[in-house]
């Protein structure tokens, strides 16, 4: 098989990182906090050795809760606003955000974002835009509805690390959850995640929700046989959908992952030097990270 596409879902790694590097055990010589900076570039070698991957794109939030989403589904994401009106990120992981665009920036890694879209619409759009295979690397289960077994586009879930790495084409996925990736999304918008402020549909849990999608083939066929009295409906479930109908009809929009973001054409070429040698060494005497330099650019250097 040709070398992947990587596609690192940036804020998930980075959260990651600052929550399983302690801040005490990596700051920079004047004592700022620099674990989610070393964590995530440790993830990235680790990525790289792993999975070899001759192409790589860092995926951003430019907005983490889009306004064409709150619009469809107020709820979305509202339990993460300050008062302020911003996203709740700890202060000491928010300030690492640009040292990793910088560090990023030096290795010659092309990090991409746009406005109004999350990392996972960047995602998506580039998954379907560009050639295969890919592997999107998150610990978000809303992209499992882009794993595509003919292009191939898997998904690398890192739910316990990217050390044990779950590879998921649409066998395991619908091993693991009862329906194919076509379906996930369905199954998103009926069981909710309350991570992301979807309430789902008042009792219906993830394996009731897996087997309508599966019988009914989706939410189209599910709230078409709602009309149909002969469809085969229990009284009680028919009255939990029924209440639900028009929460699914703005959550699927909302949980759907877009593939049209206007992304210009980049380049994902992962190098097998740093792009700027100069200033990845300047970055990582200031913030005290040459061991992580050093590890993500031998990673490089074996590709």
């Amino acid at each position: 098989m040709d070398r992947p596409l990587l596609l690192i879902d940036s804020a998930s790694l980075y959260f990651r990182a600052y929550f399983g590097v302690p801040e005490v055990a990596a700051k920079a010589p004047d004592g700022t906090p620099v674990n989610a900076v070393r964590g995530f570039l440790d993830m990235l070698a680790t990525l790289i050795r792993g999975r070899g991957p001759d192409r790589m794109v860092c995926c951003l939030d430019e907005s983490w809760r889009p306004a064409w989403r709150v619009a469809l589904l107020p709820s979305y994401k509202a339990h993460r606003l300050t008062p302020a009106g911003g996203e709740d990120v700890p202060a000491a992981l928010e300030a690492q955000v640009p040292i990793i665009l910088e560090f990023l920036a030096a290795l010659g890694i092309t990090a991409v974002g746009a406005p109004d879209f999350e990392a996972d619409d960047v995602i998506g759009t580039l998954a379907a835009r560009e050639p295969g295979p890919v592997e999107v690397t998150t610990g978000d289960r809303d992209l499992f509805q882009l794993i595509d077994d003919h292009k191939p586009v898997r998904v690398l879930y890192c739910g316990r690390g990217v050390a044990k790495l779950e590879v998921l084409d649409d066998a395991a996925l619908h091993a693991k959850y009862g329906v194919p990736a076509a379906g996930y999304a369905d199954l998103a918008a009926l069981r909710g995640d309350p991570s992301d402020g979807l309430p789902g549909v008042a009792g219906v849990g993830e394996k009731t929700a897996a087997r309508l999608v599966d019988r009914y083939g989706g939410l189209d066929g599910i709230l078409a046989a709602l009309e149909d009295p002969a469809s085969g409906f229990a009284p009680g479930l028919r009255g939990k959908l029924t209440a639900g109908k028009e929460y699914l009809a703005s959550a699927r929009d909302v949980v759907a992952v877009s593939r049209t973001v206007p992304i210009p054409p980049l380049d994902t070429k992962l190098p097998s030097v740093p792009a700027d040698a100069d200033r990845l060494v300047e970055l990582a005497q200031r913030w005290g990270l040459a061991g992580a330099a050093k590890r993500i650019v031998d990673a490089l250097g074996r590709g």
